[in-house]
């Protein structure tokens, strides 16, 4: 099998093996530069808290990052910028993504969920993805966004590439990002002579102190909205559902009790996360991390803190010394604290805080079974299109073939 599949298929063997070996691996990137891998829980907690290492790409090499190419207009977003910018925009974006916004949306989503449930049922098989997990997210991102209905096809058309890029057609998600840029410019300056009650029309309004956002800001925000809310979420209805298949003796206790939902959907992304590795960051000078040193202006990444082993609802870390048995989901009724994801120079930090509450699923409505070929036949939710896969076979595959040195 290639280590790349190997990995997407079974990624915590190959998190064991990692994290075993060294602490910080040197692997190569697609375009064979190198960068630095960084695979122990405390470690990793170092890296995202270290002001050192920076999310603004002008702190990378010239010539030794080419990542993800985008316009001026979408590249201003949130996962390129350090504090003070990123502090003044989320707290822009906080007085306009309130939790009123958020109650709008519960009813709409649970109808939406609703409808795809209802026409799973009609098919004797059906792609999960597909048929449910993607059209979830994108209806509901388009209602926060304020997407008129008659775009909302297109909208899908250009999302999809974007998500799930072909390697050997780079030019259709070069085309969709030209597509969705002239969308949101568009659609921004109708919200600006016509605003209506939405997310987008209300970030336009938004200002503090005399400060507003600028329009690069407006455009990489509902970018930014867009791909994060659905990637991740496509990827998270579709490893928790696999886990499922996987532990047949959890979903049938989610079955006998569905109030356990809520508490399931927050196990489910600490078991099986819709993200490999944290975003890419880049020292500003020399750093040390686990005894390495990772030079100034290379790419650093962080492998997303492993799954905690929680011991009477309180996290622990596995040990180094040993593999981690990784045991199968529950639904827990209690909230543990959490480490604060966004730690480091653009957030809190590093201080606990509490497990958001999740939103309550859809109710039960009638006895919904599962497609026949979905509970028969469960596939990977990381599908080989994935947007990881190109740099997967390109870093870390590589050293896994003993070809880079860790």
């Amino acid at each position: 099998m290639d280590p790349a599949e190997g990995l997407l298929a079974d990624p915590y063997a190959v998190y064991d093996r990692l994290r075993d070996t060294a602490p910080v691996h040197r692997i190569a990137g697609t375009d064979g530069k190198p960068a630095w891998l960084v695979t122990r829980y405390d470690d990793v907690r170092e890296g995202l808290a270290n002001p050192l290492l920076s999310l603004d790409k002008k702190h990378a090499l010239p010539g030794n990052y080419r990542g993800l190419a985008l316009p001026p207009a979408l590249d201003a977003n949130l996962l390129n910028m350090d504090a003070p910018d990123h502090t003044r925009i989320r707290r822009l974006v906080g007085r306009a993504f309130t939790l009123r916004r958020v109650e709008q949306l519960r009813e709409p989503v649970r109808e939406t969920a609703h409808r795809l449930l209802d026409a799973l049922g009609t098919h004797g098989s059906t792609d999960l993805i597909a048929s449910y997990a993607a059209p979830l997210p994108i209806t509901v991102i388009c209602d926060l966004l304020g997407v008129p209905d008659e775009h909302r096809r297109d909208f899908r058309a250009w999302t999809d590439p974007l998500v799930t890029p072909d390697p050997a057609r780079p030019d259709v998600a070069r085309e969709s990002v030209v597509s969705l840029l002239g969308f949101f410019t568009g659609l921004l300056a109708d919200k600006r002579k016509n605003p209506a009650d939405d997310l987008l029309s209300d970030l336009i309004a938004v200002q503090e102190e005399g400060d507003r956002l600028t329009e690069d800001e407006l455009m990489s925000l509902a970018f930014l909205i867009l791909f994060a809310g659905y990637e991740n979420t496509v990827h998270l209805i579709g490893n928790a559902v696999l886990a499922l298949l996987r532990h047949p003796e959890q979903l049938a206790a989610l079955r006998e009790d569905p109030a356990r939902l809520p508490d399931a959907v927050g196990e489910f992304a600490r078991y099986e996360g819709p993200a490999l590795l944290a975003i890419r960051r880049f020292p500003v000078r020399d750093v040390t991390i686990g005894g390495v040193t990772v030079p100034a202006g290379r790419p650093c990444c962080c492998r997303c803190p492993p799954p905690t082993v929680t011991r009477a609802g309180s996290p622990t870390r596995p040990p180094r010394s040993r593999p981690r048995r990784r045991r199968p989901p529950r639904a827990r009724p209690r909230r543990p604290l959490l480490p604060g994801r966004a730690a480091g120079p653009a957030g809190d930090g590093g201080r606990p805080r509490r497990a958001p509450r999740t939103v309550p699923g859809p109710r039960p409505r009638g006895n919904r079974t599962a497609p026949t070929a979905l509970a028969a036949r469960p596939r990977p939710a990381r599908a080989s299109g994935d947007v990881l896969t190109p740099w997967l076979r390109g870093s870390v595959a590589p050293w896994l073939r003993g070809s880079v040195a860790p």
